[in-house]
């Protein structure tokens, strides 16, 4: 009777440990690899898609993607529909997986320099320490002004920055940089500064397009995502709505060209907004030949 049971009770373990490696085994080639880039999501093609659903984008307000220049840390806004709380969210690559945190309340459009080193929060900034990022600065009297309010200011690697601004009449200025000094900002042409409004640039990190969000006549309903391309002469070209693979009758906003320029991040939706991403060849489609 002793043996019986003993064989009985090796038996049972042997069915359990295989069932649980069953388990194991299934759990893993089922669920997205979170080791891999992108935060481990399928990569889309020419045809928007949303980014990490359930993980970056959900029943709140998911806005404002951008990732650090080594594709290591990936930002984000989030607002709490319950609370109404805004804050700014960051996924590092650590210990071989993403991992999520709170890095503090949400200022200004957030986005990071392509140097990696200045996080830009509209008329603020933070620096990069070696514990993590500074406290909140001011760029100065030259932007910090009563009269401005910028949302959202984007860098290149040159020190260009654009801006918009919502108190005067939603317009795009740009700022350059001299002989080591920052010129006083400038509005952009009539190229770019048309419609109800314009909002949300981001320059390339070489300057050889500019895209922004605005809302106009021949758009396809609400606020559409627009591109302009650098002319030979330093001018801006004529704005290129960014066509159906991006733009529907509702809000889209907030472009981003990832650091390895694959992939295209974008905002769609008002009041539940969530973060969509694409094949950053539709912007190479758009360009004049």
């Amino acid at each position: 009777m002793r043996t019986i049971y003993s064989i009985l009770l090796l038996a049972g373990a042997l069915f359990l440990n295989a069932c649980n490696t069953k388990k194991q085994g299934s759990s893993t080639s089922d669920s997205p690899n979170i080791e891999s880039p992108y935060l481990g999501q399928k990569v889309p093609g020419l045809m928007s898609e949303i980014f990490a659903p359930g993980m970056v984008s959900t029943e709140h307000r998911d806005l404002s993607a951008f990732f650090t220049p080594d594709m290591k840390e990936f930002y984000f806004t989030r607002k709490d529909l319950e609370t109404g709380n805004w804050s700014l969210v960051v996924y590092k690559f650590e210990d071989n997986q993403w991992q999520e945190s709170v890095v503090g309340p949400r200022v200004g459009r957030p986005i990071v320099a392509p140097n990696g080193k200045i996080m830009h929060l509209g008329n603020k900034y933070m620096e990069r320490t070696q514990s993590g990022w500074s406290e909140v600065k001011s760029l100065g009297p030259m932007f910090d002004r009563e009269d401005w309010g910028i949302m959202r200011l984007s860098a290149s690697s040159k020190g260009t920055y654009v801006f918009d601004d919502y108190k005067s009449n939603d317009v795009i200025r740009m700022s350059t940089m001299k002989d080591g000094k920052r010129e006083e900002p400038k509005l952009l042409s009539k190229e770019i500064n048309t419609g109800k409004w314009t909002a949300h640039p981001f320059i390339a990190p070489d300057e050889s397009y500019l895209i922004w969000d605005s809302e106009k006549e021949n758009g396809y309903g609400d606020s559409d995502l627009y591109i302009s391309f650098r002319q030979q002469d330093g001018s801006w070209g004529t704005a290129i709505n960014m066509g159906d693979k991006i733009n529907t009758d509702s809000w889209e906003s907030g472009g981003y060209v990832t650091p390895d320029r694959k992939y295209f991040f974008f905002n769609r939706g008002d009041k539940d907004g969530d973060i969509y991403w694409i094949d950053a060849q539709v912007i190479e489609n758009l360009r004049p030949k």
